[in-house]
């Protein structure tokens, strides 16, 4: 059985999860709408795997008799000055969720919740490869500048393709 903190912080996680996607969506239409077909590819491709994290949550949740609360989201940004502030803004984003799952992850200790902490370190784990990702992905931006390697480096975006993650 879980606590109502936690419970109360999974709902809040799940809102934010589905966030996420909501986020990466309107990134892609911005890329799709300036000419970056590649970057649209990955960022409908994150949309679709930050869907797959909410659903995580949303299941987890069930699994253990609780409350699913689908609480509401506030509109996403679809205008941006640039696909280099495109991805910064992912990045700061991402570090953002890094923090609210740290965040849980305290919570959980506190409370020996080890079920959560378990199940919560996969997302740990997974927040460190987004992070990861995406400062690649703005040092090869800021590397070439505004240049034509903008575009190279938007072909090889679009390169990503929805591989299965371990679960």
């Amino acid at each position: 059985m879980l606590s109502q903190k936690i419970i109360d912080l999974l709902n809040k996680q799940l809102q934010k999860e589905f966030y996420s996607a909501y986020l990466y969506l309107g990134m892609s239409a911005w890329c799709s709408e300036n000419g970056f077909a590649g970057s649209a590819n990955w960022f409908m491709l994150q949309h679709e795997e930050e869907q797959t994290h909410a659903l995580k949550v949303y299941r987890y949740l069930l699994e253990q008799g609780e409350h699913v609360e689908l609480l509401g989201m506030k509109p996403v940004k679809t205008v941006y000055k640039s696909l280099l502030t495109c991805f910064e803004k992912s990045l700061a984003h991402e570090q953002s969720m890094t923090k609210s799952f740290n965040n849980l992850c305290d919570l959980a200790i506190k409370e020996k919740d080890h079920a959560s902490y378990g199940f919560l370190q996969w997302f740990v784990n997974e927040q460190v490869e987004e992070e990861a990702t995406v400062s690649d992905v703005i040092g090869k931006l800021k590397l070439v500048g505004d240049g034509n390697g903008i575009f190279m480096i938007d072909n090889q975006l679009a390169l990503r393709s929805a591989e299965p993650k371990p679960a």
